[in-house]
């Protein structure tokens, strides 16, 4: 156990830089904005996953539906038909009654009425719109029972925030919903301020409502003019009671509905499109979208919740915590990929971590605090997930090199108890002088013996390594490898080792073409590097003189011929070697041929040619080329 904790350890370094740069794309990620829209639709999700809310019963809606406008006759209302609404309204003694409907011009009949009315209402709030396209509130009404309707979407097209306030030339506005909470508020002694923290913000009493900046949450360089805030909607079927036209002209309702409450007046027609797209909500009639009259009772029921209720509201860490919660997830991330050296017991603590981390983000966005969740999901998964295989290639590379130590820990006892207890014995003879010539090279020949069969046996052991080759000066090729490459590596480096015979080469000419990948095993590239290897040395040690030699790889008719060619003299004997044979085996294995013979007046040549083709189908195709 204490063990594995310290492998553990040893290997936390090796990820710590990849992790922590992955982490930092992430933060950099985010920062340009990049994770905005998937930011805002978890927030969506989760608002959305809230238990149901119980109804508001502060706040009233008269929605002015379809029926209604086909009893009318034609829309819009009348001046008259208003005039006659809010009367009837103002018998109930409401709290405050805001009108979400324009009436920047005359709707006749009724307009003076109307007119009066609205004058004569303290209690009332009409609207008006400040943001382009700009309309006029109506006529000679009191700057005070004046709120814009004004709403701003995200990029995605949804309302996630409310303004409560802003300048207008030298004036300043404020929202229709603010106006309202404010006439609520007043007989709760709740009166409306600049914050205290934040001057610019606002508040009622000691509560302070949290402005909307450009980098709050999920959101990135956005236009935050003005005095906005989050909107924490109110998830439930009915969050609030809504009556029709119909209903008050007919008097269905009780009458606590209205008294003491907010009434707000508007549209909730299809045919009178006033609609606001919001995914924060579980129930939509609409499916996705809500009437405006609706948006605006949510922004009067959140800041009623907040002052009174102390229901939360939708609040935001600075922007440095929020990438220091990012950078920590990543840093588990990097961890979890490390603690057991099985991969799928990571990877399944990743993945319960990451839902720990969504369940942990749901419930804290349930007390009011939004925090970002796409980024710390992101940083926590990559890091792991990448990390993890990161580190079984890292234990794969550790366990590759406790091998070679083993082997060469072996090759070294081999060595050590043949070759170099032989050389002792000769040296020890050439020191005491007596040892006979017979007998000297009697152990000398031994010697020669023991060094070939161990250099035979480790030749045995490095063909199980099917990726590589190790050429006789003690470089590694890795077979995956194109073979034109491989062959022009074994010629430069075999033409570099220290062989009597290449002291007089002058000429070195070597052209390999290029073979298709897939026409060769790993292993047929090992034996045919070996040819050309055995074949150079060869001339290294045989072809006296040699001041010329070249290596020609060539592809003609479906056969690719290897050839070497030196004019040194007497380059080999006519005795079929060991390495004659091994050439011999190979040509039979690739389905070729191979030739050996002298060059008149001097030199050698040497050609090994095979097919590219399968054995099973060469006998179908030309055969070899002349």
């Amino acid at each position: 156990m204490m063990w594995e904790i310290q492998t553990r350890f040893k290997l936390c370094p090796f990820g710590i830089i990849p992790g922590l740069t992955l982490t930092g794309l992430i933060l950099l990620t985010r920062s340009l904005g990049l994770f905005q829209l998937f930011e805002w639709s978890a927030l969506d999700i989760f608002l959305r996953s809230r238990p149901f809310e119980k109804l508001d019963q502060r706040i009233l809606i008269v929605g002015i539906n379809e029926e209604d406008i086909r009893q009318l006759g034609k829309y819009p209302i009348t001046d008259a038909e208003l005039s006659t609404l809010i009367t009837t309204l103002q018998q109930y003694k409401p709290r405050a009654i805001g009108v979400d409907i324009v009436r920047d011009l005359p709707v006749e009949p009724g307009y003076l009425e109307r007119q009066k009315i609205f004058q004569n209402s303290k209690n009332l709030i009409v609207i008006e719109k400040v943001l382009k396209p700009s309309i006029a509130p109506p006529q000679n009404i009191d700057t005070t029972q004046i709120g814009f309707s004004d709403a701003i979407p995200d990029t995605d097209g949804q309302y996630r925030r409310i303004l409560l306030g802003m300048y207008h030339g030298e004036n300043y506005k404020f929202s229709l919903n603010l106006r309202l909470a404010e006439l609520y508020l007043a007989k709760e002694k709740k009166t409306l301020k600049n914050g205290i923290h934040d001057p610019e913000a606002m508040r009622f009493g000691q509560t302070e409502l949290p402005r909307f900046y450009p980098h709050t949450g999920g959101y990135v360089g956005t236009k935050a003019g003005g005095v906005q805030m989050l909107l924490n909607y109110r998830n439930s079927l009915n969050p609030f009671r809504i009556l029709s036209l119909h209903d008050i002209k007919a008097r269905k309702f009780e009458p606590k509905w209205l008294e003491d409450k907010i009434i707000l007046i508007g549209i909730m027609s299809p045919s009178v499109p006033d609609i606001v797209n919001t995914n924060a909500l579980a129930y939509s009639k609409l499916n996705g979208q809500i009437y405006g009259i609706e948006f605006q009772a949510h922004g009067i029921s959140q800041i009623l919740s907040v002052v009174l209720d102390n229901r939360p509201l939708l609040r935001t860490m600075s922007e440095g915590w929020e990438y220091l919660w990012i950078i920590f997830w990543g840093i588990l991330g990097i961890y979890l990929s490390s603690v057991t050296s099985l991969p799928f017991k990571n990877l399944l603590m990743i993945v319960l971590s990451s839902f720990n981390l969504l369940f942990v983000c749901y419930l804290v966005l349930l007390g009011g605090w939004w925090l970002p969740v796409v980024p710390s999901v992101l940083a926590l998964i990559i890091n792991g997930v990448i990390l993890t295989a990161f580190y079984q290639y890292e234990q794969k590379i550790q366990v590759q090199i406790e091998e070679h130590q083993r082997t060469i820990e072996h090759t070294f006892t081999v060595i050590h108890n043949g070759p170099l207890q032989t050389l002792a014995v000769v040296l020890r003879s050439l020191r005491e002088k007596d040892v006979r010539q017979a007998e000297l090279l009697q152990q000398l020949e031994t010697l020669n013996q023991e060094i070939r069969d161990i250099g035979d046996y480790l030749k045995q052991e490095s063909i199980t390594q099917n990726d590589s080759i190790r050429l006789g000066n003690g470089l590694n090729l890795n077979l995956i490898r194109p073979l034109h490459e491989l062959l022009y590596e074994v010629f430069s480096n075999t033409l570099e080792r220290d062989f009597p015979c290449f002291a007089t080469l002058k000429v070195k000419v070597r052209s390999f073409e290029p073979i298709e990948p897939a026409k060769l095993s790993n292993e047929q590239k090992r034996q045919i590097c070996q040819f050309l290897e055995e074949a150079i040395c060869n001339v290294g040690k045989h072809a006296s003189g040699v001041k010329r030699i070249s290596a020609i790889g060539s592809l003609k008719n479906g056969w690719y011929t290897l050839s070497i060619q030196d004019n040194g003299q007497n380059s080999q004997n006519t005795t079929m070697g060991r390495g004659t044979k091994q050439c011999q085996h190979l040509a039979k294995q690739l389905g070729g041929t191979f030739k050996r013979e002298f060059i008149t007046p001097n030199g050698m040549y040497c050609e090994l040619s095979w097919p590219l083709k399968s054995k099973r189908l060469s006998q179908f195709f030309p055969k070899k080329p002349h």
